[in-house]
């Protein structure tokens, strides 16, 4: 049985944020949120850690101008979630700067919160 491609739903500036990016970064991303999409999971995809389990993923891409993440979450049956996207420019080892962290749990809250309006039968913002 072929899963059904879930919506994505992009929180906050997100999308905005992706488009900004290298557009080979944006097509790898791109990709790796199809999988979400289908219910897979791409080989690039790891659990941010934080986030009580395997409900929020990150995907990482170099390219020249530096790295790259986009964070998305699973955890719901409705759609997914893409929660951040930006470039890490932190030089001091690979963990995600606290202020991108604060960004992906509000945004976390907000996606949360559109679940619950969608599991109530309003329409999503």
């Amino acid at each position: 049985m072929v899963a059904r491609e879930k919506p994505l739903v992009w929180i906050g500036s997100s999308k905005k944020d992706l488009m900004a990016l290298p557009v080979n970064v944006r097509k790898f991303f791109g990709h790796a949120l199809d999988f979400a999409q289908h219910g897979d999971r791409h080989d690039a995809a790891k659990v941010l850690k934080g986030f009580g389990g395997a409900g929020v993923l990150e995907v990482i891409e170099d390219d020249a101008g530096g790295t790259y993440r986009a964070v998305y979450t699973v955890k719901f049956e409705e759609a997914v979630f893409v929660l951040h996207c930006f470039q890490k420019k932190s030089k001091s080892g690979i963990a995600t700067p606290q202020g991108d962290l604060q960004i992906i749990r509000a945004r976390l809250r907000v996606a949360e919160v559109i679940v619950k309006e969608m599991r109530d039968g309003q329409a999503p913002r």
